[in-house]
């Protein structure tokens, strides 16, 4: 990986005292979901903070901080440097258009402004606005780590993608088109003809992907349940499952060689996504966007069915 040297965009003004967020008192909850002005935090040594230009959520993400409540939900964030506690810090200074995915064991991104570890920011697509950059980071490096590091899938490969027009599998089919593979995608309604970018795909609602879908390398999930389980039988002798949904059941994982995995922050492989968003190869998807102090709708339409892409906060209006 070649460096990337990250140069300011802009001289960035000092912090406000305080901050308007979103946090969560119990679990779970939409009804314990509030917008409070509260202190801004500082960063400490290896941290970065960023004024947030908008954050990006994630279906059942408010049942996660159950051990550290009040906290701040979502871990996708787009949006400015003012702070930097080390200033050579991985090569972050203030002023700089930065994205991240922030651990998930921390306050999040729903704010004016949010810590995040240095080590973690990348420099955002030039070519993308704060709110598209914010829909990137989990949902990227969630289809990036599924096919490439957990599936191992190389251009000639064959693979079916469940959940080709979800937050994960949209980009999934895009990053596999890259890469040269071959690309099936399973999904429903009218949704399945837009195609998405693959070179087949199923609609489950009236197709058993496993009576139409011919034999393939890498099946990468990101939807569960049946689907997963019934995987193994496309699969070629040798053939990889990944799943980003829930585990493999254990007569899946007993026939092929089946992996969970819980995506993890990776500034390397957001640089890269951001490559290949300015190169024109990769493009998130937005269903919706809402204001801060809607939050509470926000998280009622993540849960919804039927959306098309990422739902974000917009925090300031570029």
């Amino acid at each position: 990986m070649v460096p990337v040297s990250i140069k300011p965009i802009s001289q960035s003004a000092a912090a406000a005292p305080t901050m308007r967020a979103v946090r969560l008192h119990q679990p779970g909850g939409l009804e314990a979901l509030r917008v409070e002005e509260i202190g801004t935090p500082r960063p400490g040594p290896g941290e970065a903070l960023v004024r947030v230009h908008a954050a990006a959520i994630t279906r059942d993400e408010l049942g996660w901080p159950v051990d550290r409540l009040p906290a701040i939900p979502s871990y996708e964030l787009s949006g400015v440097v003012v702070e930097v506690a080390s200033p050579d810090d991985a090569g972050i200074a203030n002023g700089e258009a930065v994205y991240a995915l922030t651990g998930f064991d921390r306050d999040g991104a729903a704010a004016e402004y949010a810590v995040v570890p240095s080590r973690l920011l990348a420099p955002k697509a030039r070519t993308l606005g704060h709110v598209e950059s914010a829909a990137l980071p989990l949902a990227g490096l969630s289809a990036w780590q599924g096919l490439f590091v957990h599936g191992a899938l190389r251009a000639g490969d064959r693979v079916l993608i469940h959940g080709a027009a979800g937050g994960v599998g949209h980009l999934a089919t895009q990053l596999a088109r890259w890469r040269g593979a071959h690309v099936i995608g399973t999904t429903s309604g009218a949704v399945a003809e837009t195609g998405l970018g693959a070179h087949e795909m199923v609609d489950r609602t009236t197709t058993r992907f496993e009576d139409a879908v011919e034999p393939v390398d890498l099946v990468f999930d990101t939807a569960g349940g049946d689907a997963l389980a019934r995987s193994a039988t496309v699969l070629r002798a040798g053939g990889r499952l990944v799943s980003v949904a829930e585990e493999p059941p254990p007569e899946v994982a007993e026939r092929v060689a089946a992996t969970y995995f819980v995506v993890e922050p990776d500034r390397d492989q957001l640089i890269e996504l951001a490559r290949l968003v300015d190169e024109g190869a990769v493009r998130p998807a937005i269903d919706s966007v809402f204001e801060l102090a809607d939050a509470r709708a926000a998280f009622e339409r993540v849960m919804d069915s039927g959306k098309r892409g990422k739902v974000v906060l917009e925090v300031i209006h570029d």
